[in-house]
Order: C-alpha cells, then sequence, then structure tokens
C-alpha cells in the first residue's frame, strides 16, 4: 500500500476520537510498529492534530470544523475540481488532506454519475504529474513561506550552470505541470522566479526575515503584473 493510501486511512480510523495503540493500527493496516510511528510523524508534522507516544496511543484532537453551508452546482463543482487538482500534485501532505477532503464530501454530497462512476474515483483517477525533481522541495519551501524563513537554494540557471542564491521564500505557483517559487532575491537584490524543476538543494538559514514594505508577497504581486504587462 503506498504511504499515502495508508495515511489516509489512518485519518478515517483516528475521526472517531478514540485512543488507539500503534499495535492495533498495525495490525489493522498490515503494516509494523514501527511504521505507524513513522506515519504518526509524518501527520504530525503536516499539521494534523495528532496526539500521542509510544507505549501509550495516538489520539486526533481538534477537529476542524464549517458551519452549514449552501453551494450551488457550479460551486460544488469549482469544489471537486479544486480537490482534485490538489491530489494530482506530489506533495504528500496536501495529497492526503485533498483525499480526506474528498472522502468527507462524498459523505454529504456523492458526485453525480455524470462526473464519474463515485465520487472518491472520480476525484482520484489521475496521479502527480509535475517533475519528479519537484516534489521532494514543495513541504520545505511550504513551511519556510508560512514561517517567513531565509533559505539559501543551489540551482542551475537558465544556461545550465551550477549558481547559489540566498533568498526569502513568498510564493508557490502551479502552471500546467511546472512549479515556481516566486522570492526576494538577497543575492541579486530583486524579486525572482525559480522553477523548481532547476533547484538542487535548498538549505534552511535558521533565521526568519523582515517584512519590508517593499519586499513582502504583495510587492512580488506587483512586480509579476509589471513583468506580465
Amino acid at each position: 500500500m503506498p504511504r499515502s493510501d495508508r495515511l489516509f486511512d489512518l485519518i478515517q480510523i483516528l475521526r472517531d476520537g478514540r485512543l488507539h495503540r500503534a499495535a492495533d493500527l498495525a495490525q489493522a493496516l498490515g503494516v509494523s510498529v514501527r511504521s505507524i510511528w513513522r506515519d504518526m510523524a509524518v501527520l504530525a508534522a503536516s499539521g494534523m492534530p495528532v496526539e500521542g507516544e509510544r507505549g501509550v496511543g495516538y489520539i486526533l484532537r481538534q477537529p476542524i470544523t464549517l458551519p452549514p453551508m449552501m453551494l450551488s452546482p457550479a460551486e460544488m463543482l469549482a469544489l471537486r475540481q479544486g480537490v482534485r487538482l490538489v491530489a494530482e500534485g506530489g506533495d504528500p501532505a496536501l495529497v492526503l488532506a485533498a483525499r480526506s477532503l474528498a472522502a468527507k464530501i462524498a459523505t454529504v454530497a456523492p458526485a453525480p454519475r455524470s462526473e464519474g462512476n463515485g465520487a472518491g474515483e472520480d476525484l482520484f483517477t489521475a496521479r502527480a504529474t509535475e517533475p519528479a525533481r519537484a516534489t521532494p522541495h514543495l513541504p520545505l519551501l511550504r513551511k519556510a513561506i508560512r514561517q517567513g524563513e531565509r533559505l539559501t537554494i543551489v540551482l542551475l540557471d537558465a544556461e545550465g550552470q551550477l549558481t547559489q542564491r540566498d533568498i526569502r521564500p513568498l510564493a508557490l505557483t502551479l502552471k500546467g505541470r511546472d512549479w515556481t517559487l516566486g522570492a526576494w532575491c538577497e543575492t541579486a537584490a530583486g524579486f525572482e522566479d525559480f522553477g523548481l524543476d532547476r533547484l538542487l538543494d535548498i538549505v534552511p538559514r535558521g533565521e526568519t526575515f523582515p517584512r519590508e514594505s517593499d519586499r513582502r508577497l504583495a510587492d512580488y504581486r506587483k512586480w509579476q503584473e509589471a513583468a506580465q504587462g
């Protein structure tokens, strides 16, 4: 069983709000107890409110709930297609979250027959499509953007030469099959877009950057608009 499928199954088990021993989870999923320990670490790192420890058990705390809402057919279609897009990505944490969200949607709003054979199946017929080289970088980059952490990246430039840049990561964008990292480049003293397929290594510098008025995400968006115009 692929790890993303196993993590999805773990979340479904933990949704009952009860304490589950690692040995019981391992038996239910047909894996070793060590695999469950590693999976729980992955879930916690991805932001899931999992609590517990080895020898005691694990429980899912603080479920996120939304107030009841009515969605139009067009809004529901947009939601399904958005979840599908995330599920086709290569970031394990977001693929896992998309699968869990799709299952929850399916319990309250099954997909129309015209959309596929079933809600869950319809949402997950495709697999990851972005270049494999980009996939391992996504969790680290998202964490750095969220926490405002300076990074040093090693990449190939347009001429295929090895180069190193100190950056302030600001945004990740997926266009078609290609991921792009938008950042303020401290080395070049300006905004730049970096294709993740050209990244060879990322080194966190262990320090955050200030939110200066001319180097924020909003300023990067304005730079993008000017460059495209």
